[in-house]
């Protein structure tokens, strides 16, 4: 298995610290509103990391963090008049409901930074005590980065010609201008926790190099996080980490790029964000997962409601497959050609593109199959299908109920109403109503499929 390590900017064969084992820690959701499709993105594609890993027999120790206190929290707090950890509480609930549409697993350990505000405050002493932090005139402790001297390595940038990351406070009392808070004293109204340097709460970096440390230790095999967090947030979080252990951090670092409406990037300070439950409004989640899935994850990946539907369109092709030829679990050996593809693009860097062309190879010999007759090796295609698209999160429904799925504005009942209807009116040779029928229903949504089996019915 090779991945692309964002530190050295090459692929690598990955060797886990411990045989058989992964230590993964993904930057998750800053709760102050809900998610958006951008968001979606990345934490789609290390779902599909950590499922394609795990049933390629590795056990994965995923952590992914909520940042549930943060000075967006509390802005937006203080905008609508609702407590701040009410607030947060509130947007976790709603991403938990986001998340799991798109059948996105729950991480082993997803901590809260409310409830690990003891770990970054032993970290900030730390930082103090070996003289890389210091409490400066404004009563911030800040990280000096000219007493570290690899900051920069991540990212890369010219460090002196960078202005502050934009969750970084300018003051005049730092040393550098890129130094950086790591706790910041309270103000009249915020939420504070007790400190030696004060009442207050911590900065944004600190909260995910303390809460890896505790989670997966010092050394860990692979960080993760939106391309957007290189700098300033990464490249912070190896100057605390390195600093304070004293060890390497993270063997490999994995970004996935920027979700693009128009060409530009999809965030919340652009205005032009769509959210997930928007979304899913119009399309069905396992459409949107595809969607997600569809480009490799490093790519940048351009919205349209034209590239939904396709997704959805191309999801559909293969639960028409599954609903109409009964899947067989495959032997081991069967089709090697095609499980060899599939491991081989998913090896190299967790290619989804070249792994769902595969998964479509399944379904077009499984139909080439059932065209010739031979119903058992269709069976055995289409299980094959089955267990790939599995690896992706996908296929994972009953293919009549995802077929069908919701129809707004029409009932299931009455769609079945119809189709009584029409066959009696087939019955009594009135072709005009029936046809009215299936039109009416067409209208509705819902594409009708006559068969020496009966009628059965999509959504289209």
């Amino acid at each position: 298995m090779k991945i692309y390590n964002s530190m050295t900017r090459q692929k690598e064969t990955f060797k886990p610290l411990k045989a058989g084992e992964v230590s993964m820690y993904v930057c998750g959701m800053t709760v102050y509103d809900y998610c958006h499709l951008g968001h979606a993105r990345m934490l789609v594609a290390f779902d599909v990391i950590v499922r394609y890993m795990r049933a390629r027999g590795l056990k994965v120790n995923y952590v992914r963090n909520i940042t549930d206190i943060d000075d967006k929290i509390i802005k937006r707090a203080h905008e609508i008049g609702e407590d701040p950890q009410a607030l947060a509480n509130r947007f976790i609930d709603e991403m938990h409901a986001d998340l799991n549409a798109l059948g996105v697993l729950p991480p082993n350990d997803e901590p809260r930074a409310t409830e690990t505000i003891d770990y970054m405050i032993n970290m900030i002493q730390t930082l103090i005590d070996k003289d890389y932090a210091y409490v400066a005139d404004s009563g911030d402790v800040c990280f000096a980065i000219e007493h570290f001297e690899d900051y920069g390595k991540l990212s890369r940038k010219d460090i002196e010609g960078q202005e502050q990351g934009a969750r970084v406070a300018v003051s005049d009392s730092k040393r550098h201008p890129l130094d950086f808070v790591l706790w910041k004293p309270a103000k009249p109204g915020e939420p504070a926790w007790s400190s030696p340097w004060g009442d207050g709460r911590p900065g944004w970096h600190i909260e995910c190099s303390a809460m890896s440390s505790h989670y997966l230790g010092d050394h860990f095999d692979i960080h993760g996080g939106g391309a957007d967090l290189i700098f300033p947030h990464h490249e912070n979080e190896i100057a605390q980490s390195c600093a304070a252990s004293g060890e390497k951090f993270v063997n490999t670092w994995m970004h996935v790029g920027y979700l693009q409406v128009d060409k530009e990037k999809m965030s919340k300070s652009l205005g032009n964000f769509f959210t997930v439950r928007d979304v899913l409004a119009d399309y069905p989640a396992e459409a949107v997962r595809y969607f997600l899935s569809s480009s490799h994850y490093r790519s940048q990946l351009n919205y349209t409601a034209e590239s939904l539907e396709a997704a959805a369109n191309s999801l559909q092709r293969l639960y028409l497959v599954l609903r109409d030829i009964e899947p067989v679990t495959p032997s081991d050996d069967f089709a090697d050609d095609l499980v060899a593809r599939f491991y081989h693009a998913m090896d190299d860097d967790f290619n989804t593109p070249d792994a769902l062309a595969v998964i479509f190879e399944c379904a077009h010999r499984a139909q080439q199959q059932r065209e010739q007759g031979d119903m058992a090796a269709a069976s055995h295609y289409a299980g094959l299908l089955k267990k790939l698209g599995n690896m992706l999160g996908l296929v994972e429904s009953d293919p009549q109920a995802y077929l069908q799925g919701e129809v707004s504005g029409i009932t299931n009942q009455e769609i079945e109403d119809l189709i009584t209807a029409r066959e009696k009116a087939r019955a009594d040779r009135d072709w005009s109503r029936a046809d009215a029928i299936r039109d009416q229903l067409l209208a509705a949504g819902v594409a009708l499929e006559d068969s020496s089996g009966g009628t059965t019915w999509r959504r289209v």
